[in-house]
């Protein structure tokens, strides 16, 4: 999931060197941020799996920059930055990111670490 929303913020970068200059200081900003703040919530949840809360936290972080980056891509459409199948495309992709972001959410178990894990590997 990190990989996939990673290369999904580089496409972002990308595609958006398109839009116009007058762009560069808010959607062009807004949507390279928030594509990049979702890996970038999806690495600092994972570091902080055995605190379920706070990667629970994180992961919902990701999840909401995620969905950001879905708005702005409709700005970019509507504002016709983008055609019709990169935006269909790009916005998939990211339903495909929240989907496992709302998995790992409803069942953060599946990938945190329990006391008894970390005592056995000789955490504190």
């Amino acid at each position: 999931m990190y990989q996939k929303s990673f290369e999904l913020g580089m496409e972002v970068f990308t595609y958006s060197k398109q839009f116009p200059k007058e762009e560069r200081y808010s959607l062009t900003d807004q949507i390279r941020r928030s594509s990049r703040s979702v890996s970038a919530n999806i690495a600092e949840a994972f570091r902080s799996r055995r605190y379920p809360k706070a990667f629970v936290a994180k992961l919902g972080q990701a999840e909401c920059e995620a969905a950001e980056t879905q708005v702005w891509l409709d700005y970019a459409f509507a504002c016709k930055y983008m055609d019709e199948q990169i935006h269909k495309t790009m916005y998939q992709a990211y339903d495909q990111v929240l989907g496992m972001l709302i998995s790992m959410i409803m069942n953060p178990g599946d990938w945190s670490f329990s006391n008894e894990q970390l005592k056995s590997e000789g955490w504190p």
